[in-house]
């Protein structure tokens, strides 16, 4: 039975969740069928009765939930004889380790230059939402005041992805040899960057290019399934 994401979706075709990247990237790893059903902000209420307010979701027969990790630990509870996406514990809690990094120190930063870009893209049903949210969370700053000075943030953020680049320099994946939740962190990170940003946040000889070019060729091209635009002006 092939398993369904709800998959959170804007104009042309663009996804703007990140976490649902990752939950596509696990979903393949584990080589399962899956359709990503693309849903715009709006219309979330309506999958699984409401239960949910938030995506990725996934339905996989009479099971359906949501939240990434959740996902991620079902899908190996669920099929253990597939590729495992946490090998051991120990591989677990350095994903955890690794994500509660990310967030803070890559994605809020993009976050904080790309919040307008999350609205214009989003589709027009959406947008008033959107902003509603977004400038709630930013204690009643108007979305375009808070970008008005991003271009400023792009050393900082440039420089707040050092310790990837270290863990690169030595080997082809953050997960070693083989990719694993880390790179998927990441990655879904990064295609959420290339989906929305309308400013570039990387240069053009930073040496993620490889690396994000072999993660998104990655189960058929799976990061090139989607509208995004080039990470590099």
């Amino acid at each position: 039975m092939t398993i369904r994401l709800y998959d959170l979706a804007a104009t042309e075709d663009r996804r703007l969740s990140p976490f649902c990247w990752r939950t596509k990237y696990a979903l393949a790893h584990k080589g399962l069928e899956f359709e990503a059903v693309p849903v715009g902000f709006g219309e979330i209420p309506n999958i699984c009765g409401g239960k949910f307010k938030t995506v990725p979701i996934i339905e996989d027969g009479a099971t359906a939930m949501n939240e990434s990790w959740d996902i991620a630990d079902y899908l190996d509870r669920a099929y253990p004889e597939r590729p495992m996406l946490f090998a051991s514990p120990g591989e677990r809690a350095g994903a955890v380790f690794f994500d509660n990094w990310f967030g803070p120190e890559v994605m809020l930063r993009l976050f904080r230059m790309y919040v307008l870009d999350i609205h214009n893209r989003a589709r027009p049903e959406d947008r008033p939402y959107v902003r509603e949210r977004r400038e709630k969370r930013l204690g009643g700053t108007k979305l375009e005041d808070f970008v008005a000075n991003r271009e400023a943030l792009l050393p900082e953020t440039r420089d707040a992805l050092r310790p990837i680049r270290m863990v690169l320099a030595k080997q082809p994946w953050l997960g070693g040899a083989t990719p694993n939740y880390m790179d998927y962190i990441a990655l879904g990170g990064f295609l959420w960057a290339a989906s929305v940003a309308t400013l570039p946040p990387l240069e053009k000889d930073d040496m993620l290019h490889d690396w994000l070019g072999r993660g998104f060729d990655l189960y058929g091209g799976l990061g090139r399934s989607a509208k995004t635009d080039p990470l590099a002006a």
